[in-house]
């Protein structure tokens, strides 16, 4: 796999901003001056509220003085990266109110969520490789998407924190070294010099944790609360609890749906985990045990207990077992991801004697 973020079509920067949208000049000036394998943005993204969507188009998208387009001016190696409204991507309520400010918990929670998804969207496309900086915004903005990047982040992913020397760091005209030095004036009326100014930036090294996602929230719309429970099932002691009456299937603390038939052949594999005989060749397989499992879910009456009956009239079927076998190990998989893997169907032995079968210890199998 190339892990050269350089030579991916699509770079992007991804950052939060709030009430310092410098940090976005800072970043690019720090990652189009670097010596090793600069990193040139194509997109620019940023997340933020309506204040700091606000700033941001002033400070830096407004075409008289904005300082997005001075910086590519002045340095003509950072081509023309696309920063436009379209990139500025604004927290919202669940309702959809864009928020002004991160403050209370829903508002945190809010933005958690838009983090998260934003991630999860942008890391979907395998020809991007983004850098991501978690400089600027409120704190906890900060925090979420450092975390998120975390839990979403593939090989050619980087993060970082742009780093400013001091008088310039808080500094509300300095936005990034010009090609011509500038001289600023501070709140103690000193006068600064930018050619002094040092801007660097702190790649920061992570645990990436994405191949421990499920599938589905890899490919659809991704809340925070909703990937860090996924994640935390793969770390849970294995569990399994299947309950008939009520079609509920319990894989460690994640509930797994199943359609019935596949819900009786897992009910089916516990049975005969619980009875000593967890692995099984299709030929000697009690058709009739499952049989009355599957009577147990759907009913007496139910067409495909009677379809079921029909095709198991003679036994155990070696279609009939190989394709529920595979169905079900693909659904585990894809609604539990990673964290499916002790509730896999294994296999033992060699053709045509390969046995298949549940290998969880069976302290940890309740069938009701």
């Amino acid at each position: 796999m190339n892990t050269r973020p350089s030579t991916y079509p699509r770079r992007i920067l991804l950052a939060v901003t709030g009430l310092s949208p410098q940090i976005v000049t800072e970043t690019l000036y720090a990652l189009a001056l670097a010596k090793d394998a600069a990193f040139v943005p194509t997109e620019i993204h940023l997340l933020t509220t309506t204040t700091g969507r606000d700033l941001a188009r002033t400070a830096l998208l407004h075409p008289d003085g904005g300082q997005f387009h001075a910086l590519i001016d002045d340095y003509p190696q950072l081509g023309r990266p696309r920063f436009d409204d379209s990139g500025i991507h604004v927290i919202c309520t669940q309702d959809g109110t864009p928020l002004p400010d991160i403050r209370t918990p829903a508002e945190n929670a809010a933005a958690a969520d838009a983090i998260t998804a934003l991630m999860a969207a942008l890391t979907r496309d395998p020809d991007v490789a983004l850098h991501v900086s978690i400089a600027g915004g409120r704190k906890t903005m900060g925090f979420y998407l450092g975390y998120a990047f975390s839990l979403y982040a593939r090989p050619q992913d980087r993060l970082s924190h742009v780093l400013v020397s001091s008088p310039f760091e808080s500094h509300p005209e300095f936005f990034y070294p010009p090609a011509t030095p500038r001289r600023l004036s501070t709140r103690d009326n000193r006068h600064i010099d930018t050619a002094d100014a040092i801007v660097t930036l702190a790649e920061i090294p992570v645990v990436r944790l994405r191949h421990g996602l499920p599938q589905a929230l890899l490919e659809g719309r991704a809340g925070f609360n909703a990937t860090v429970d996924a994640l935390q099932a793969t770390f849970a002691p294995p569990r399994l609890v299947i309950e008939l009456a009520s079609r509920s299937v319990l894989c460690g603390e994640r509930q797994v749906t199943l359609p019935p038939a596949l819900l009786a052949w897992m009910a089916w594999w516990a049975h005969n985990a619980l009875n000593g005989q967890a692995m099984q060749h299709w030929r000697r397989a009690d058709a009739g045990s499952f049989l009355t499992l599957y009577r147990s879910v759907v009913g007496i009456d139910a067409e495909a207990l009677e379809r079921a009956h029909k095709r198991l009239a003679d036994g155990m079927e070696k279609e009939f077992f190989e394709q529920n076998n595979a169905k079900l190990n693909r659904t585990l998989q894809e609604q539990l991801g990673p964290a499916a893997s002790p509730y896999l169907l294994a296999s033992e032995g060699k053709r045509p004697d390969t046995r298949r079968g549940l290998t969880l210890p069976l302290s940890t199998i309740t069938l009701r």
